[in-house]
C-alpha cells in the first residue's frame, strides 16, 4: 500500500471532503473567510470538523442546555470539566456525570458498552475523585429477535467486563423494552466518585512554557471520527463505521486511575491540569484545556506514542484510542511524572508546550501542519436555534379519550405485568457484574437505588438512574417533570436528600423541527422539576441523532442523581420487613393508563394525553417520606412507578417472601395505574400514630404484612390472590425465558 497523499487546500474545498466528515458549506466558508483568511488543510480541516461536531461543540443543543439551573450552596463545579461535584459535608465532595455510547454499542456493542464504561470512568478520576460505582441505563427493542437479544447479552457482557476488571462496582441501572430503539440501542454510563475538596482539579494549560504531557496507552488508528460518528443518523445496510469504534483495556486503565490520582495527590505541586482524552482525542482535550486557560499550545506530533507506523497528524489528533489522559505540568518536572508512570509502565512522553499567543500549533517531521486560533476550535463552533414544530401525534393524542383498561381478571393482570421485559426482574442481567468490590456496597442492584458507604464517616450516598420515555413521548414537557421526580423518589426512598443531577440527552435528529421541539419541550420539564426539588444539572452529555431510516427513538433524557444519607440508620430498602407490619400508600391514585405498562400490553402501543403531574404535590411527599424515614417511623420505603401500585405491593412482598392483606376503596384497575407522587411504606404497629400524625392527610393505611405467603388484595370491583412465590418466580423468570 502506498503512502497516503493529503489531498490539497484547493482539493477540499472544490470536491467539498468535509461533507463527509459532517461539516456544512457554510461551516467551511466560516473557517475559510472569517477564522483564517485562508483555506484550511487537511488536518485543519479534520481539526475543525470534529470540534464542530454535535458531540464536542453541543452546537445545536447549547441554547436548550442554558436552560438548566445549574447552581446551588452544594455545587462544588457545575458543567463544563469532566463532571460535576457536590459537597456532602466534612470537606468531602461527590463527583459524577453519565454519558452516552449508543452508536459504537450498535455497531460494536461488547467493545462499545466497554470503552462507553472506560471512558466515563477517566472523567471522574481526571477531576481528582475515585471511583466508587458504576450504573448504567440501557434501552433495546422488543426481546423477541435474535439482534437485539445479541445486543443485550454483549452490552452487558461488556459493562461488566470492564467494570468487573478496573475494580469499579456496578451497583444499579436500569433497563427498557420498546420497539422505537431496535436500530438504535441506548447505552447510558453513569460514575461516582469521591474526594476531598483540596484535591479538585480542572481541564487548564495555563504557564507560559509549562509542559504538555501526554500518559497512558499509546495513539492507534481506532475511533477515528468517533465524535463526528455519535453525531450522525444510521441507514439500514449502509456500512456502519466499525472503525470509529475504539478498543478497551480495563487493566491499562486500572494502571492508569492509579497512576493519575497519585500525581493528583501526591505531586500537586507540579501538576497544573489534567483531561480525559476522550471524544475526538488529543485535539479535543488539548484546545479546551489551552482555551479554557486562555492560552496557546504548541505540540510535536512526532513525540507522540504510536500504535501504528505511518500515522498522519489528522488520524493521531483525531483517534479517540482509550485508557489516554493529557496533563498540564510544571517546566522542569516532567522527569517527576515520567519516573511516576513508568512505575505503572505506562507512556509519560512531553509533546508540547503552553504559549501565550493564544493559536494552536501542531508540527510533523518538521513542518507545520496546523496553526489556527485555539477559541476558534474549542469555543467558536456556531450556535443553531434550529425551527422547532409540535409533532402532530401531540394534538392528535391530546384529542384521544382516555384508555380504559380491561380487567377482567386482576390475578391474571397482575401476573402478565410482572412478566414484562421493563418490569421484570433484572437480576439475570446485573448478577454479571460485579457489586461488592471495594466493600462499600450497603443496598445493591435490585431496591429503588444503590447505597454506598462514605468510608470513615457515618454517611452513605444513594445513587440512581432513571427514565421513562414512554412519558416523554405522550407530552416531553410534563414527562421530563417526571423523569427528575421519579429518580428523585427513588433516593428518598432509600433515605437520601436528593442533591443534584446528570443526564444523558438521547433524541432524534434537531435538523427535524418534531425533533427539536421535543428536546426544548423536555428541557423545559427537566429544569422545572430541578428547581422545585433543589437538584441542580452539574454534568451530562447530548446524545443526538438517534435514528434509524429516518424514524427517531422516543426522547430519552436518562437523569443520574446522587443523595446523601446523613446516617447510616436511615439506609431504607423497599422489602416488607415483618409481619405486623402496617402498609401504606402516600398519594392519591386516579384512572391514569396512558403510557403505562398496561396500555402497551393490552393495546400493543402508547397514546393518550399523559396524566397530570403536580411538582408540589410530589416535593410535599418526598419531603414527608424522608422526614418519617429520618425520625425512624419506617421499616421498608418503594416508589410506585410502571404497572402501578399492584407491581409495587408485590416487589416490596418478594424480598422476604411474606404475605400482604390489603383493601383499597378504588376500582380494580386502578391498582394498574400509574399516577405520580406516590409510595408504598411499612411501619411497625407500634409507630402507628406517630406516623400518621407525621403524613396527616398524605398518606392512607390500606393493610398489613403478614405471614400467609400471599399477595391478597381486594379493591370495590375485584380482587388479586396469588402466591407471593408464584408471583416472584414469575417475575423472575420473565428475562431468562425470553433470552432462550
Amino acid at each position: 500500500m502506498g503512502k497516503f497523499m493529503e489531498p490539497t487546500p484547493l482539493e477540499i474545498k472544490e470536491k467539498r471532503i468535509y461533507v463527509d466528515w459532517g461539516m456544512t458549506d457554510e461551516e467551511y466558508r466560516m473557517v475559510e473567510e472569517d477564522i483564517l483568511g485562508r483555506m484550511p488543510n487537511y488536518t485543519e480541516t479534520g481539526l475543525f470538523s470534529v470540534m464542530w461536531s454535535e458531540h464536542c461543540s453541543y452546537k445545536n443543543s447549547k441554547t436548550v442546555l442554558k436552560k438548566f439551573p445549574t447552581s446551588g450552596p452544594q455545587v462544588l463545579q457545575g458543567p463544563g470539566e469532566g463532571a460535576g461535584i457536590i459537597d456532602i459535608g466534612d470537606n468531602q465532595a461527590v463527583v459524577f456525570k453519565a454519558e452516552s455510547h449508543n452508536h459504537p454499542s450498535a455497531v460494536e456493542p461488547y467493545e462499545g458498552a466497554a470503552t462507553g464504561v472506560g471512558g466515563i470512568i477517566r472523567d471522574i478520576f481526571s477531576m481528582g475523585a475515585r471511583p466508587i460505582a458504576m450504573l448504567d441505563s440501557l434501552r433495546f427493542g422488543e426481546l423477541n429477535t435474535p439482534r437485539t437479544k445479541f445486543l443485550l447479552e454483549q452490552v452487558v457482557a461488556g459493562i461488566g467486563g470492564y467494570g468487573n476488571c478496573i475494580g469499579v462496582p456496578t451497583v444499579g441501572g436500569e433497563i427498557g423494552f420498546d420497539p422505537c430503539y431496535e436500530g438504535n440501542p441506548l447505552v447510558n454510563a453513569m460514575c461516582v466518585g469521591l474526594m476531598e475538596h483540596k484535591d479538585i482539579q480542572k481541564g487548564q494549560a495555563k504557564g507560559i512554557g509549562n509542559s504538555i504531557m501526554y500518559v497512558g496507552a499509546k495513539t492507534g488508528r481506532d475511533g477515528i471520527h468517533g465524535a463526528t460518528f455519535a453525531s450522525e443518523e444510521f441507514v439500514e445496510g449502509g456500512e456502519q463505521q466499525r472503525s470509529a469504534v475504539q478498543v478497551g483495556d480495563p487493566f491499562m486503565e486500572k494502571l492508569l486511575l492509579e497512576a493519575c490520582l497519585e500525581l493528583i495527590l501526591d505531586h500537586s505541586d507540579i501538576l497544573v491540569g489534567i483531561q480525559d482524552m476522550g471524544a475526538a482525542g488529543l485535539v479535543s482535550s488539548s484546545s479546551e484545556m489551552a482555551s479554557k486557560a486562555g492560552s496557546g499550545l504548541v505540540l510535536y506530533l512526532d513525540d507522540v506514542p504510536q500504535r501504528e507506523a505511518d500515522m498522519t497528524p489528522y488520524e493521531m489528533m483525531l483517534s479517540e484510542s482509550q485508557e489516554r489522559m493529557l496533563i498540564c505540568v510544571k517546566k522542569g518536572s516532567e522527569d517527576q511524572v515520567k519516573e511516576l508512570f513508568h512505575e505503572y509502565e505506562l507512556d509519560a512522553v512531553t509533546i508540547g508546550e503552553v504559549t501565550d499567543d493564544g493559536m494552536y500549533r501542531l508540527y510533523h517531521q518538521g513542518n507545520e501542519v496546523a496553526n489556527v486560533p485555539v477559541d476558534a476550535l474549542a469555543e467558536e463552533a456556531p450556535v443553531y436555534q434550529p425551527e422547532k414544530e409540535e409533532p402532530a401525534r401531540i394534538k392528535e393524542f391530546n384529542e384521544m379519550a382516555d384508555f380504559v383498561p380491561k380487567v377482567p381478571d386482576a390475578t391474571e393482570v397482575l401476573k402478565d405485568l410482572l412478566q414484562q421485559p421493563t418490569i421484570a426482574s433484572k437480576r439475570a442481567i446485573f448478577e454479571t457484574y460485579d457489586s461488592q468490590v471495594l466493600t462499600n456496597t450497603v443496598v445493591g442492584p435490585g431496591s429503588d437505588a444503590a447505597v454506598l458507604r462514605v468510608r470513615g464517616t457515618n454517611k452513605a450516598l444513594a445513587m440512581t438512574i432513571d427514565c421513562n420515555a414512554r412519558y416523554l413521548y405522550l407530552d416531553p414537557e410534563v414527562g421530563g417533570q417526571i423523569v427528575v421526580a421519579e429518580a428523585a423518589r427513588n433516593i428518598v426512598a432509600s433515605g437520601g436528600q436528593p442533591l443534584a443531577i446528570t443526564d444523558c440527552l438521547n433524541y432524534g435528529s434537531p435538523d427535524k423541527p418534531e425533533g427539536y421541539w421535543e428536546l426544548w419541550t423536555s428541557a423545559d420539564g427537566i429544569s422545572a422539576a430541578c428547581r422545585e426539588l433543589g437538584t441542580p444539572v452539574i454534568s451530562g452529555n447530548v446524545s443526538l441523532y438517534n435514528e434509524t431510516d429516518g424514524k427517531a427513538i422516543y426522547p430519552t433524557p436518562t437523569i443520574g442523581m446522587v443523595g446523601l444519607i446523613e446516617d447510616l440508620e436511615h439506609v431504607t430498602t423497599q422489602d416488607f420487613k415483618s409481619a405486623g407490619d402496617l402498609i401504606y400508600v402516600i398519594g392519591e391514585t386516579s384512572a391514569d393508563f396512558n403510557g403505562s405498562e398496561l396500555q402497551k400490553l393490552q393495546l400493543g402501543r402508547i397514546e393518550g394525553k399523559l396524566m397530570s403531574f403536580d411538582l408540589q404535590t410530589e416535593k410535599t411527599n418526598q419531603d414527608l417520606v424522608l422526614e418519617a424515614i429520618q425520625s425512624g417511623l419506617v421499616e421498608s420505603a418503594h416508589d410506585c412507578s410502571e404497572g402501578g401500585l399492584g407491581v409495587a405491593l408485590a416487589e416490596s412482598a418478594f424480598g422476604n417472601e411474606l404475605g400482604i392483606a390489603v383493601k383499597v376503596s378504588m376500582p380494580v384497575e386502578n391498582l394498574f395505574s400509574e399516577t405520580q407522587s406516590r409510595f408504598v411504606i411499612s411501619v411497625k404497629k407500634e409507630n402507628q400514630q406517630a406516623f400518621e400524625s407525621l403524613i396527616n392527610n398524605h398518606g392512607t393505611l390500606i393493610g398489613e404484612v403478614n405471614e400467609q405467603g400471599k399477595l391478597s388484595i381486594t379493591a370495590e370491583n375485584g380482587e388479586i390472590d396469588l402466591a407471593t412465590a408464584e408471583a416472584k418466580k414469575l417475575w423472575g423468570e420473565a428475562i431468562p425465558c425470553l433470552m432462550k
